[in-house]
C-alpha cells in the first residue's frame, strides 16, 4: 500500500520552529479559567494563545473555592481543544505569607480528597504547584507516584525543606523568584535551591516585569540545559483590547504590559509566549534556539510529550512560523492551518 502523501505548503520564507508547549495558562481572549471553567472558557483560552504560537497548553487555575476547582476539572476531562494536554491546579495548597495575587481565604493544606481529584485519570498531564507548608513530603510523593508533576511555588520554605520535598519527588518551580523565599547568602530559599538542584526545571516569566533580565540570565547560568523553560502566566487580556477584569471579585488593571491588583501586587501577566522569545533573544541575550527549545522542546519534556516539541519524524506537526522580527506569522497545529494565527 502506498504511503500517504500530505500536500506540500509554502512556508512563504519564514522560520519555522515547534510549536510552544505553556504549561501556566491562567487566561486568554478575554476569559479566565477559574472565572469560566467549562469546555467552551477552554477552547477559547487555547484559540487566544494558538494564535501566538502555542500549541500546546495546560490552562492553569489558581487558588479558589473547591466546588470551582471541581468544575475545573470537570471542564478539562470533557475539553475538544486541540491544543489542551492537561490542566495546572496552582493552589490552594499554598503559603499565606506567600500568596501573591491568591485569595488568603482559599489557601489550606492538602486533603484527601484533593489527592483523589488531582490523581483522576482523565485530565492528561496534571500540574500541582504546592508550599511544603500546605503539602509535606509523604502528600508530595504520594502525588508523584500518581503521576502528577509536583512544582513549589507561593512558598516561604527554607533552603532544607525545599531540598527534601525535591528528594521526596517535586520536579519543578512555579515562576521562579516570584512569590517564593529569595536568595540570600546564609538563607539560600526555593530560589537558591531551585538553581542549586541540577534535576529541577524551572518555569520563568520573561515579561520584564516578574523578572529582571539580568535575573534571567543567571538563571540560565545555573540551570542545566533543558531545565529552564518559558511560562506566559497569562492572564485574560492575551490578544483582546481592555484595561481591566475581575479576579475573585478584586480589580486587575492592565497599564503598559503589566497587570496588578489596586496595591501594586503583580497578577499574572499580559504576556503570549511569542513575545517571550523575543524578550529572551533581545533583552535577554538568549541565542535564539535556546530561546525556542525554552518555549517548546524543554516544556515538552517537563510534561513528558514525547510527540511534542521537536520537528522530526514521528512527532506531532505542531509548528510555528516566524519572520524575521520573530513574530508569528503562520500556525500548524496537528498539521492543520490554524485560521487565526497573525501576532497582534
Amino acid at each position: 500500500m502506498a504511503e500517504a502523501v500530505s500536500p506540500r505548503t509554502d512556508a512563504d520564507g519564514l522560520l519555522l520552529a515547534p510549536g510552544f508547549v505553556d504549561w501556566q495558562v491562567n487566561g486568554g481572549g478575554g476569559v479566565l479559567f477559574n472565572g469560566d471553567p467549562t469546555p467552551e472558557g477552554i477552547a477559547e483560552i487555547a484559540r487566544a494563545h494558538a494564535a501566538f504560537g502555542t500549541t500546546a497548553m495546560t490552562p492553569t487555575l489558581i487558588t479558589d473555592a473547591p466546588e470551582v476547582t471541581a468544575a475545573a476539572a470537570d471542564a478539562i476531562s470533557a475539553t475538544k481543544a486541540d491544543c489542551v494536554v492537561g490542566v495546572h491546579f496552582e493552589g490552594p495548597h499554598l503559603s499565606v505569607a506567600r500568596k501573591g495575587a491568591h485569595e488568603a481565604r482559599f489557601i489550606r493544606p492538602i486533603t484527601t480528597t484533593d489527592h483523589a481529584l488531582l490523581s483522576r485519570g482523565d485530565l492528561g498531564r496534571v500540574i500541582a504547584t504546592v508550599a511544603p507548608e500546605s503539602a509535606g513530603p509523604e502528600d508530595i510523593a504520594a502525588l508523584a507516584k500518581a503521576n502528577v508533576l509536583v512544582s513549589l511555588g507561593h512558598t516561604d520554605t527554607d533552603y532544607q525543606t525545599a531540598m527534601a520535598a525535591f528528594d521526596a519527588g517535586a520536579r519543578a518551580v512555579t515562576h521562579l523568584y516570584n512569590a517564593m523565599s529569595p536568595l540570600s547568602h546564609r538563607a539560600p530559599g526555593l530560589v537558591g535551591a531551585a538553581l542549586d538542584r541540577a534535576d529541577v526545571a524551572v518555569g520563568l516569566i520573561a515579561d520584564g516585569h516578574h523578572v529582571n533580565a539580568a535575573a534571567l540570565r543567571l538563571a540560565l547560568r545555573a540551570k542545566p540545559a533543558g531545565f529552564a523553560t518559558l511560562v506566559t502566566d497569562a492572564m485574560p487580556t492575551v490578544g483582546v483590547a481592555g484595561e481591566s477584569f475581575a479576579l475573585n471579585g478584586r480589580t486587575v488593571a492592565r497599564r503598559d504590559g503589566k497587570l496588578t491588583l489596586a496595591d501594586g501586587t503583580l497578577a499574572g501577566s499580559d504576556l503570549d509566549m511569542a513575545s517571550a522569545v523575543r524578550f529572551m533573544v533581545n533583552e535577554v541575550g538568549a541565542p535564539l534556539e535556546e530561546a525556542l527549545n525554552m518555549a517548546s522542546l524543554y516544556p515538552a519534556r517537563l510534561l513528558r510529550l514525547e510527540d511534542r516539541g521537536r520537528l522530526t519524524k514521528g512527532a506531532r506537526a505542531d509548528i510555528v512560523g516566524l519572520d524575521d522580527a520573530l513574530r508569528v506569522r503562520r500556525v500548524w497545529i496537528g498539521a492543520q492551518e490554524f485560521d487565526g494565527a497573525g501576532d497582534r
